[in-house]
């Protein structure tokens, strides 16, 4: 995962990104504070400020991800490889002694954020708790919060004259076919 993640950061910065938002959703059942009143939340994670914060995200009314800590051991691990350093680290638990606090640092998008971040390019991270299941509606939600996050207007986007989002077709059949509702 972290070679990956390389991968994708050095083909980044020889595009010349400034700027890359990675959209993830997290497990639902690591959620700690569950404040459904105001429908899905958004999280984030921003490489602009040491401690993952970022004004422009707040202001958007988004939570930096809890869970971040740039002081805990996975963390400082996972960025320490990230800037190429390769030594293993003796003291790191094996995937089957991980503690809660190691649950964040073991995803895809955070091996993608400290890669990113090791190049030097702005990363903003916007994560939504999901449950496992029919997740097209969380998936617009993401869609919808980075078009915020840069300011875009998704009705203005090409081939999206409906005013909705343009569903790709093999989202059409995730959970199947409809039922052939002539055996009923």
């Amino acid at each position: 995962m972290v070679e990956f993640a390389k991968n994708l950061a050095n083909f980044a910065a020889a595009s010349g990104k400034k700027h890359v938002v990675l959209l993830s959703s997290l497990d639902f059942g690591k959620w700690q504070k569950i404040d459904m009143s105001s429908g899905p939340q958004i999280y984030y994670l921003s490489s602009i400020n040491p401690d993952g914060r970022d004004d422009n995200c707040e202001q958007l009314g988004w939570k930096r991800l809890q869970e971040y800590n740039p002081a805990q051991r996975c963390w400082k691990y996972l960025s320490t490889l990230a800037e190429g350093n390769t030594m293993l680290e003796s003291n790191l638990p094996f995937e089957d002694e991980l503690e809660d606090e190691d649950y964040y640092p073991s995803l895809p998008f955070a091996a993608l954020f400290s890669c990113l971040k090791a190049k030097g390019l702005k990363v903003t991270c916007l994560l939504c708790y999901c449950s496992e299941g029919d997740n097209i509606q969380d998936a617009f939600h993401l869609a919808e919060a980075a078009c915020r996050l840069l300011g875009l207007n998704p009705n203005a986007f090409p081939g999206n004259g409906s005013g909705g989002w343009v569903i790709p077709f093999s989202w059409h059949t995730v959970y199947g076919p409809p039922p052939d509702m002539s055996i009923f």
